[in-house]
C-alpha cells in the first residue's frame, strides 16, 4: 500500500503513539508485507525467528517489538506490539467507508457494461468496458477490473484475507488494506471468491478463466491465460505462473510458485513449488508419471507377498 504522500518517521511514529530510531524527517512512502516491500515501505515483525529477515528487507522502516542495532540507511518503530499498530496504520491510511448504495456513487463502470441485478459494487470500484456482472455479485471497495470480464452470480471480489494472530483471548485479525486486480479478458464462473491483499494486490492475469466455486486467497498472482477447475483453493501469497492448467479439487499451500504451463491434476495437494512445463499428481505432489507409477506398483503388492509364501 503506497500513500498519498511522503509522511516522516516522526508523523508514522507520532500515529501508532511508539519510540522510533532514525531521523525524525526520515520518509516514509507506504506499508506492505515482507514479500512485496519495497523502499520506503514499512514492514512489521514480532517473533525473533522472523527479525533478520525484516531488518535486511526491501523494506527501510522495521516496526518491531525489539531494541535492536538500526541497519544503515533504514529507520525503526520500536512498539510493544506491531500486528496491533500495523493494523492502527492500515485503519488510518485505508479505513472502511460504508456504503449506503448498491453502486457507489464513486465507482467508475465503463462503456457496454451490464451490470444484472442484485450485484453490489463499493468504493472507489474501476470496472472497464463490455464486461458482464451477473446477478448477486459483491465487488468490495477498490477493486480493479479490466475490459471483457465475466463474473458469474453469487462471486465475491475483495473479502479479507485468512489472517489472524492467537492470542489468550482468541485471535486477532490483520485488516485488510489491499485490492483485488482483475485484468482484461477473465472469465470468474458462478460462487466464486477472490480475497483482496493484505497491503498489495491479488491479482488475477489477462485470459484467465475460473471455474465455479474458486477461491483465491490474498496476495496471490496468477498469470496470463490459466485455466483452474471447480473447487480448487489456492492459499495466500501464491504465484502461479502464465498458462497454468488447474484441475478440481486442488488444494495450495502458501507462499509457493507452480510454474508457467505446469498441470496440476485433480485432487493434488500442492504442498510445494513446482517446475513449469510438467504435469503433477498426488499428495505430497509429485510428476504425476512417478506418482501413477508408484500406485501401479501398490496394486503389485498382494500378488508379489503371495509369492513369498
Amino acid at each position: 500500500m503506497k500513500f498519498s504522500k511522503t509522511y516522516s518517521l516522526k508523523e508514522i511514529a507520532t500515529i501508532i503513539d511508539c519510540q522510533f530510531v532514525g531521523d525524525t524527517d526520515f520518509p516514509v512512502t507506504g506499508m506492505n508485507e515482507i514479500h512485496v516491500v519495497e523502499s520506503g515501505d514499512i514492514v512489521f515483525v514480532d517473533h525473533p525467528k522472523y527479525y533478520d529477515k525484516a531488518l535486511n528487507s526491501a523494506a527501510t522502516i522495521v516496526l518491531i517489538n525489539k531494541n535492536v542495532a538500526c541497519p544503515d540507511g533504514k529507520a525503526l518503530l520500536i512498539s510493544d506490539d506491531p500486528f496491533r499498530d500495523f493494523n492502527k496504520l492500515t485503519n488510518h491510511f485505508k479505513p472502511f467507508q460504508f456504503s449506503n448504495s448498491s453502486i457507489s456513487a464513486s465507482a467508475k463502470i465503463g462503456n457496454g457494461t451490464v451490470i444484472q441485478p442484485n450485484v453490489f459494487i463499493g468504493n472507489h470500484v474501476v470496472i472497464g468496458e463490455n464486461c458482464l456482472i451477473h446477478p448477486n455479485v459483491s465487488i468490495y471497495d477498490h477493486t480493479q477490473i479490466g475490459d471483457n470480464v465475466i463474473i458469474h452470480a453469487g462471486s465475491i471480489l475483495g473479502a479479507d484475507a485468512f489472517y489472524y494472530k492467537k492470542r489468550e483471548s482468541g485471535f486477532d485479525q490483520l485488516l485488510s488494506g489491499g485490492r483485488v486486480v482483475i485484468e482484461n479478458n477473465v472469465g470468474i464462473g458462478a460462487l466464486c471468491t477472490i480475497d483482496k491483499g493484505v497491503t498489495g494486490d491479488t491479482t488475477i492475469g489477462e485470459g484467465t478463466k475460473l471455474d465455479n466455486q474458486v477461491h483465491v486467497g490474498h496476495d496471490t498472482v496468477i498469470g496470463k491465460k490459466c485455466l483452474i477447475a471447480s473447487q480448487t483453493g489456492i492459499a495466500g501469497c501464491v504465484i502461479i505462473e502464465d498458462e497454468v492448467t488447474i484441475w478440481g479439487q486442488v488444494g495450495t499451500t502458501s507462499g509457493i510458485t507452480i510454474g508457467a504451463k505446469a498441470v496440476i491434476l485433480g485432487q493434488t495437494g500442492v504442498t510445494k513449488s513446482v517446475e513449469g512445463g510438467k504435469s503433477y499428481f498426488g499428495t505430497p505432489i509429485e510428476e504425476s508419471r512417478e506418482k501413477l507409477k508408484q500406485l501401479a506398483n501398490v496394486k503389485k503388492i498382494p500378488e508379489i507377498l503371495t509369492r513369498l509364501k
